[in-house]
């Protein structure tokens, strides 16, 4: 028996110390996190892929953090420990206040990741290290210093995720709306100091009780424990795997169609933190079973409304079905981690192979799955791996396979069924809302699975198989590609023609948004969409028609080229676009043919317009369109009040800046209405609908600005309804390269 003397300290200011610790160290990470990635943004066009970039390269450090604090606390002496993390957090405190290094230039030709991971390395690599180590380090320590909760650390666990949660929800709401990037590095340096002084109080105590109490009972005790099996650890990491792979999928989906911004980011993040929370507290045991049972429930509107019908839903409502469906999903597969957490002799290892998994995840999703999948697919198979997590099967611990072969039986015949269903379909269209009722019947049945985890995930992979080959077969794809800022397709299209007659035309997408299109025949010159000639931009190149023979025009944001049907043999013509991709599929006559008809000689410039811009003589354009978007998010660095007068200073005396703020979330032009304000220039806006209905021309809203109103004044002369002078906001805090805020403008 060991001696109750080691476990006699009941304390709470010993409490205090360590959870007050590990909720410093967290809260500083977090918000690291997304103060950084705001930093990073500007760089990479404010795509989402930025965010799961600085997600992989967060979990390799933590990984990498984890390993150090097993190495340092089951081969080295107490004091030996001390002395190496003393050494490292002195040699952190040489990046120190962190930020961007100066000349950082981001590569145009090639696939960015790899420089975003060596550009957050050399900023923030040895901080963000000593972040890392913390959370199993500390609690370690803990279980060495005598308290009688010693022999179970890990609700101090809930304390690190508390401290992350806090740090998430009050970036968004506290931070960036009132503190600028400056301040918040300063502030987060002299955090990082304070971290410093909690850790040597901890390493105090570590030593002090540590050679106070009969500790060679309670190592005697840790080395009798039995280590777990490698099945155990392999469950530790398919349980961490899924979750983190799950976290950054649905990241890219919530980022992509609203705003490349740390606000959408967090939310995914936050709910990921929170399932720890729960799955260490007091009440896990209950929150647990209410996850296994719930997870099934929300499974069924998920499956049958986000993925098989999802247009019948106001956005929010898929967007708290996604949500849902992912919270849950996560807290079953960390409930099953947390119930099979190991004795605190292993417990270093458990969050180094929960860390390790994270990575995994991580990785999966930054540098396998752009490679291996044209869209976003990794997304629906790990909400099949997680159902297949489910404890209902005992899968890890069950070896009949006998009873998991029945369980496949009906989805595999369902799938058998649907396969020869899809082959011989000579025209699925006629049969898509059968097909669409069929389905949701399915998604119905699958909660009478509910206690079958493989028969549960097996059905739900039957239902979102058919649901993706079925849209893409519908949508006619011609083309698709993944590239680190999105999913481009073409695809084939059909309208009725001013005769009535079907015509086809081509549509470009990025996302789910449409970013141009062009009809065939005749019409291939016709601008279309956001850029109809009835339109804003129609309106804006037919009142300078007499006086723009000689414009030099710049354009941000290329798209499938219909603005370059508006160019005139004398004009001089450039575009500037970050994708690469985008720049062949518009090149590529077999989709589309307005550059090689329109302005066959114009140069692309690739890579981000504001940096590209900063080499461009001032006073060049007479015209300077910015028409930047990540699917449907507009990169916020190029929306500035310094972005604003960059572009100004490009413009000439007369020159005129158009901006493309059509967004079905984000009121942009509040934005630009406070910036025309607050430096004195010039501003019109149109919020244009067709009046009759005309094929391919759609709503769509634009804002001009110029340096004095006499450029603008052909414009003003349109009239009510047409381009009109924007509201004034009082209520706007100027965006700068320095401050944003998202929340401000959401419609």
């Amino acid at each position: 028996m060991p001696n109750t003397s080691t476990r006699s300290e009941r304390s709470l200011s010993l409490i205090l110390v360590f959870a007050g610790t590990l909720f410093v160290s967290a809260t500083l990470m977090f918000i690291l996190q997304p103060l950084f990635g705001k930093l990073m943004l500007p760089l990479l066009g404010g795509s989402p892929a930025v965010w799961n970039t600085c997600m992989v390269f967060y979990q390799m450090l933590l990984f990498f953090g984890y390993l150090y604090a097993h190495f340092l606390a089951t081969r080295l002496q107490p004091l030996r420990q001390i002395q190496v993390h003393g050494a490292l957090i002195l040699l952190s405190l040489m990046v120190l206040p962190v930020a961007l290094p100066e000349i950082m230039t981001p590569p145009t030709e090639s696939n960015p990741t790899l420089w975003l991971v060596w550009v957050l390395f050399i900023s923030i690599g040895l901080p963000f290290f000593v972040l890392s180590t913390t959370s199993p380090l500390i609690q370690k320590w803990f279980s060495h210093v005598g308290h009688h909760t010693s022999h179970d650390p890990y609700y101090l666990y809930a304390a690190s995720n508390i401290g992350s949660l806090l740090a998430l929800l009050s970036y968004p709401f506290i931070i960036e709306p009132n503190i600028g990037l400056s301040a918040q590095k300063i502030t987060w340096s002299a955090g990082y100091i304070g971290l410093i002084l909690f850790i040597a109080a901890c390493a105090w105590l570590f030593m002090r009780l540590y050679q106070n109490s009969a500790n060679t009972e309670i190592d005697d005790l840790e080395t009798a424990q039995a280590e777990p099996t490698l099945l155990t650890k392999l469950h530790w990491l398919v349980l961490a795997f899924v979750p983190s792979s799950l976290l950054l999928g649905l990241t890219n989906f919530v980022s992509t169609d609203i705003a490349a911004a740390p606000l959408l980011w967090i939310i995914p993040l936050t709910l990921y933190l929170l399932s720890f929370v729960l799955v260490f507290s007091r009440w896990a045991k209950g929150i647990h079973r209410v996850s296994v049972w719930l997870q099934p429930v929300v499974l069924l509107p998920f499956i049958a409304y986000s993925f098989i019908n999802p247009a019948i839903l106001p956005y929010w409502v898929d967007l708290a079905l996604h949500l849902s469906a992912f919270f849950l999903a996560v807290m079953v597969c960390h409930g099953e981690l947390a119930k099979y957490r190991p004795h605190t002799a292993y417990l270093t290892l458990y969050y180094a192979i929960m860390s390790f998994a994270g990575m995994l995840g991580g990785m999966f999703n930054t540098f396998v799955a752009p490679f291996v999948f044209n869209a976003i697919y990794e997304y629906p198979i790990m909400i099949v791996a997680a159902l297949l997590l489910r404890p209902a099967d005992k899968i890890w611990q069950n070896e009949q396979w006998h009873v998991w072969a029945k369980q496949a039986i009906f989805p595999l015949a369902l799938f058998g069924l649907g396969w020869v269903i899809y082959l011989a379909a000579s025209d699925l269209g006629v049969y898509m809302d059968n097909i669409g009722t069929a389905l949701i019947l399915f998604a119905g049945l699958t909660y009478a699975f509910r206690r079958q985890a493989l028969s549960l995930a097996l059905l739900t992979a039957v239902i979102i198989f058919f649901i993706v080959g079925l849209r893409t077969i519908m949508s006619n794809t011609v083309y698709q590609e993944r590239t680190f800022f999105g999913v481009l397709s073409v695809r084939d299209s059909v309208l009725l023609n001013e005769q009535g007659r079907p015509e086809k035309y081509q549509e470009l997408f990025h996302g789910t948004t449409k970013h141009g299109a062009q009809r065939l025949g005749a019409h291939e010159q016709e601008p279309l969409t956001y850029y109809s000639r009835p339109g804003p931009m129609g309106q804006l190149f037919k009142e300078f028609d007499s006086s723009n023979e000689q414009w030099q025009v710049g354009v941000v944001g290329l798209g499938a080229g219909a603005l370059a049907c508006y160019a005139k043999a004398q004009q001089t013509w450039v575009f500037y676009e970050i994708d690469p991709v985008v720049v062949e599929i518009a090149k590529n006559t077999q989709y589309f043919s307005y550059l090689r008809r329109c302005t066959p000689k114009a140069p692309m410039i690739i890579g981000d317009a504001r940096l590209s811009l900063q080499s461009e003589a001032d006073a060049k354009f007479n015209l300077l369109v910015i028409d930047a978007f990540s699917s449907d998010s507009v990169p916020t660095h190029l929306l500035t009040q310094e972005a604003i007068q960059l572009y100004l200073r490009k413009l000439t005396d007369n020159g005129i800046l158009a901006f493309h703020i059509t967004n079905r979330h984000l009121a942009l032009k509040k934005v630009l209405a406070d910036h025309a304000k607050q430096l004195g220039y010039a501003a019109l806006i149109q919020e244009f609908k067709p009046k009759q209905e005309i094929p391919l021309v759609v709503a769509t809203d634009w804002f001009v600005l110029a340096k004095n109103a006499q450029a603008l004044a052909p414009l003003y002369k349109q009239g009510l309804g047409n381009w009109q002078k924007p509201a004034l906001y009082f209520n706007m805090k100027p965006w700068t390269d320095d401050f944003t805020n998202i929340v401000s403008i959401w419609k």
